[in-house]
């Protein structure tokens, strides 16, 4: 594990490294901005069709949807009703976050089912997994028993034309009789079948270093979440380009990631509201890393 002093310092080095190889700077990905919708939780049930024009106007062309449930649907909004006012703002929802209920735990496929037929209806890509409870994550056996859950679930997405991804917080990387979870998850799980969404800020947070995940698991991380660090309080989010991430040796190495789409995210600490954050860091990616 390294200090993020370290890793402020070996980015840049492996940036340079990075740029000197064409093959691995070239980008993979179409230039397009995501924004995982959970950033404007608090807005977004109140008027997802007002919220939906906002994300579409602050230059955004791909969203990732979270909160779905067999009974409020999306935010009251049945994924018919969403994909018709997605597709009104030329938006794509290429992912969504979806909890899958109990299924990780005991196997029940009554939510991965709905939220396959969700997905579905919403043309997306990518069925995302985005948190694993505490209690189920305490020891390898249930990392273990989570990437056969994986492996299971992505069997199930594939044959419906979907790509199932994990998306990681710092939990996963503490360390259990000497490994982590998510080496259990990277190598537990089908490269054929099961994706991750690597959530930069959190790999940043918890000490380690993304450029080496890449190195080490080429082509695994298709998505990322773009998340910036506060500089004055590292558990608090900002707007991207404001914080302490250096994110352009990770799109530099965009294409050793596997990285198709990325995702905008800031989950707190708005500079002055929540539109305005997500309209400033679309503006500097923009002009800086794409």
């Amino acid at each position: 594990m390294i200090t993020r002093r370290t890793f402020i310092i070996n980015t840049s080095l492996t940036a340079a490294t990075v740029l000197a190889l064409p093959s691995l700077a070239f980008s993979m990905y179409k230039k397009e901005i995501g924004l995982q919708l959970y950033t404007l939780r608090e807005e977004l049930p109140k008027n997802v069709k007002a919220v939906l024009e906002k994300v579409a106007a602050s230059g955004y062309t791909n969203v990732e949807t979270y909160g779905f449930s067999i009974k409020d649907q999306f935010w009251g909004l049945s994924p018919v009703e969403l994909k018709k006012i997605l597709d009104e703002n030329n938006l794509k929802a290429v992912s969504g976050h979806y909890n899958l209920g109990s299924f990780l735990y005991d196997g029940n496929t009554a939510e991965l089912i709905a939220s396959i037929e969700a997905a579905k209806t919403l043309k997306s890509e990518f069925l995302t997994v985005p948190w694993v409870d505490e209690s189920f994550r305490k020891s390898l056996e249930d990392y273990k028993k989570i990437a056969s859950r994986l492996n299971q679930a992505a069997k199930m997405c594939a044959d419906s034309g979907l790509k199932l991804a994990y998306h990681n917080h710092d939990f996963e990387f503490q360390k259990h009789d000497g490994v982590t979870g998510y080496e259990i998850l990277l190598n537990g799980t089908d490269k054929s079948l099961v994706c991750f969404e690597l959530d930069l800020y959190w790999v940043v947070r918890s000490g380690n270093d993304p450029l080496q995940l890449f190195k080490e698991n080429p082509g695994r991380f298709k998505m990322w979440h773009v998340k910036d660090m506060d500089k004055q309080n590292q558990a608090l989010n900002t707007e991207v380009g404001s914080g302490l991430i250096d994110f352009k040796p990770f799109f530099a190495a965009a294409k050793q990631a596997g990285m198709v789409h990325f995702f905008v995210e800031q989950e707190n600490n708005f500079a002055v509201n929540s539109f305005q954050s997500i309209k400033t860091s679309c503006g500097f990616i923009s002009q800086k890393l794409i």
